[in-house]
C-alpha cells in the first residue's frame, strides 16, 4: 500500500445544490460524506456514489429534537419531546421504553455522484444532476450506502432504504453507470450490506447479504465459530428475485472479538483464486466499535467455500488521514470499505473514514496471493 489518501470530505459538498435545498425549514450542514460505492465508468474513469448525510445544525430547540422525513408533499420536520428520547449519538436520537428498539435519525443521507480520475486520486466533476435522493416512503428517511458491481454489460446498485416500514435493502441498474433506473425492492427488512458478484455463476447472480437481528442461537461451546451478525448468500435468476443459500457464508470466529460482528464490503470480484471479498469486521468498543477491513477468497464455483482468508486486518481506521477534518469529527476508529475495482497489478479500494470522508487505497494484488 503506498497511496492511501482522503479524495472527498463534506468540505466538497455544495450543499445550494443539494436535493434538500430550500425544502427543509432549518439550516443543514454535511455531517458525513462517506461510503461511496464504486466503479469503472465507460470513459475508463471511475464514478464513487457518495452517500451524504445532510443534518440539521440544530436539532434540538424549543424542548424537542427534530427529525428530517421525505414524504410525497415535501421534507418536514418532526419533533420529539426531549424526555422521550436518548440523544447521546449526534447521528440519531433513540426512543425510551417499549419493548424493542425504536430510533429516528437527524440526518437524511441521499446519493451524490462524483466522478474521479482512472486511479481515483483526482475529483473530475460532481454530478448534481444525478444525484438520487428518497422517491418513495420506505426511503423516507433516507437512501444509504451504495454498492456497485457491473454484471456483463449492466451495473448493479444496492442501496440501504431507511424508514418506519422497513429498512430495506433497494436496486438501481444501469446501462452506462450514468443514468439509473430504480427497481425497488429486493431484499425486505432488517438486511444490509447486499453485495451482488461481478459476475455469474453457474448462469445464476450471487449476492452477499447481512440479516439483522437482536437474537441469535448460540454456537456449541467448542465451536471455532460465534454466534452473531454474519455474512449470507443467496442467488437470483435475475438480480430481482433472492433465495438464501441454505449453507453459511462467513461467520465471525470464536477465537478473536475483533469480528464479534461482521458485515459486507466491497462486492465480490473474480480473481485466478476465486471470488476475493472485502468485508468488515467490529471489535466492541465505545459507542460503535472499531471497524477494519478484512478479505476472503471464495470458490468460483461454490462462494459458499471459504478456500483462504486473513486474519489480520487489510484496512484499519486511520485517524491521521482525516486530521485536517478534526473540527467536523464525531467518532474515530472506523474504516468501512464500500467499493473495489481492478486497475491492472493493485486494487483501487474505496471505503468510508470515521463516517466522515470517502478514502481511496491502492492495494498491490500480490497482497491476496
Amino acid at each position: 500500500m503506498t497511496i492511501d489518501r482522503i479524495v472527498f470530505s463534506p468540505h466538497d459538498v455544495d450543499l445550494s445544490r443539494s436535493p434538500l435545498a430550500g425544502r427543509v425549514d432549518a439550516e443543514t450542514y454535511v455531517l458525513g460524506a462517506f461510503n461511496p460505492g464504486l466503479t469503472r465508468l465507460p470513459n475508463g474513469n471511475l464514478l464513487m456514489m457518495v452517500r451524504v448525510a445532510e443534518a440539521l445544525r440544530q436539532p434540538i430547540r424549543d424542548g424537542h429534537v427534530h427529525a428530517i422525513r421525505w414524504t410525497a408533499s415535501g421534507y418536514r420536520l418532526d419533533p420529539w419531546p426531549l424526555g422521550l428520547v436518548d440523544t447521546a449519538d449526534p447521528r440519531k436520537f433513540m426512543m425510551r421504553g417499549g419493548g424493542w428498539k425504536v430510533m429516528a435519525l437527524t440526518s437524511l443521507s441521499w446519493l451524490l455522484p462524483v466522478e474521479l480520475s482512472p486511479d481515483g486520486l483526482r475529483v473530475e466533476a460532481v454530478h448534481y444532476d444525478r444525484a438520487i435522493a428518497p422517491a418513495a416512503d420506505y426511503q423516507c428517511y433516507g437512501i444509504e450506502d451504495a454498492r456497485i458491481s457491473r454484471v456483463g454489460d449492466r451495473w448493479l446498485m444496492t442501496t440501504c432504504s431507511v424508514s418506519p416500514e422497513r429498512q430495506c435493502t433497494t436496486l438501481h441498474t444501469s446501462t452506462d453507470a450514468v443514468h439509473w433506473t430504480p427497481q425497488g425492492i429486493v431484499l425486505d427488512h432488517q438486511n444490509k450490506d447486499m453485495l451482488i458478484f461481478e459476475g455469474l455463476v453457474d448462469g445464476r447472480y450471487w449476492a452477499q447479504t447481512r440479516p439483522l437481528g437482536d437474537l441469535y442461537f448460540a454456537y456449541p461451546p467448542d465451536s471455532e465459530w460465534r454466534a452473531g451478525p454474519s455474512i449470507n448468500l443467496a442467488t437470483s435468476p435475475d438480480a430481482l428475485h433472492w433465495k438464501p443459500c441454505e449453507r453459511p457464508g462467513i461467520r465471525p470466529h470464536a477465537a478473536t472479538v475483533a469480528t464479534a460482528r461482521m458485515g459486507g464490503g466491497a462486492p465480490p470480484i473474480l480473481t485466478d483464486r476465486g471470488w476475493l471479498t472485502l468485508w468488515h469486521g467490529v471489535e466492541p468498543s465505545g459507542m460503535v466499535g472499531i471497524y477494519r477491513t478484512y478479505w476472503s477468497i471464495l470458490d468460483r464455483d461454490d462462494p459458499s467455500r471459504v478456500i483462504a482468508t486473513d486474519h489480520a486486518p487489510l484496512l484499519e481506521p486511520a485517524p491521521d488521514l482525516t486530521a485536517a477534518l478534526a473540527d467536523l469529527k464525531y467518532l474515530d476508529d472506523v474504516v468501512f470499505t464500500t467499493g473495489i475495482v481492478d486497475a491492472g497489478d493493485h486494487y483501487v479500494v474505496a471505503s468510508g473514514e470515521a463516517d466522515l470522508a470517502c478514502r481511496v487505497t491502492h492495494i498491490g494484488k500480490d497482497r491476496f496471493a
